[in-house]
């Protein structure tokens, strides 16, 4: 498996991913910021968008981080990383799975342009409500499953550390702050972030 990368961006959150599923891979370094560089021709299959994360598996060539950890954890870490498709707790976890793309990064996107919010017309809330909303589900839990860690606490909890990174994050929010550092111990994400200061 081909993981598309450039240091410092949401790339390191599937390398993470693939650490927790136990998946092989090789890093395939990008340069986003100058599209004059060519790029493998799998990449452009993959992201069409030209962005990173991305990821070629065999035929498969895909992109959005959501998507490619919920592919890693049904392909490779089944009833591990997500629970099965017909388990009870699957419809919480892909709530929580898609929160980050869908909720999470459009109202962390507003407050730090200072865009006025309108949850009326936006199909995401504000972001004091979307800080409300995810420290309650963790308040009394480890991680946003009853079950345990899984593929959403990989796409959460590398949001969560983004946020405290770019002082978004306030103290109020300290159960998500606990939550980050929960995260950031693990070893997966250790060696995913190790990766980006070595080659950043």
């Amino acid at each position: 498996m081909k993981i598309y990368w450039t240091p410092q961006t949401r790339a390191s959150r599937l390398i993470w991913m693939a650490e927790e599923a136990g998946v092989d891979y090789e890093i395939v370094p990008i340069n986003i910021h100058d599209r004059t560089i060519k790029r493998p021709a799998e990449f452009e299959i993959a992201s069409p968008l030209g962005k990173v994360p991305a990821l070629s598996d065999g035929d498969v060539h895909m992109a959005d981080s959501a998507a490619m950890c919920l592919y890693l954890a049904d392909r490779f870490a089944p009833g591990r990383l997500a629970p099965a498709a017909d388990a009870t707790e699957r419809g919480a976890f892909l709530y929580w799975l898609f929160f980050t793309p869908t909720v999470v990064e459009p109202a962390m996107s507003e407050q730090a342009s200072g865009v006025d919010p309108n949850p009326g017309r936006n199909g995401w809330a504000q972001f004091s409500s979307m800080l409300d909303v995810w420290g309650d589900r963790l308040r009394e839990r480890e991680w946003v499953l009853d079950s345990g860690f899984s593929a959403a606490d990989v796409m959460l909890g590398s949001s969560a550390v983004f946020l405290r990174m770019f002082g978004l994050l306030p103290e109020s929010a300290s159960v998500l702050s606990a939550y980050a550092d929960r995260c950031l111990a693990r070893p997966g994400y250790a060696r995913a972030l190790a990766g980006d200061s070595a080659d950043s």
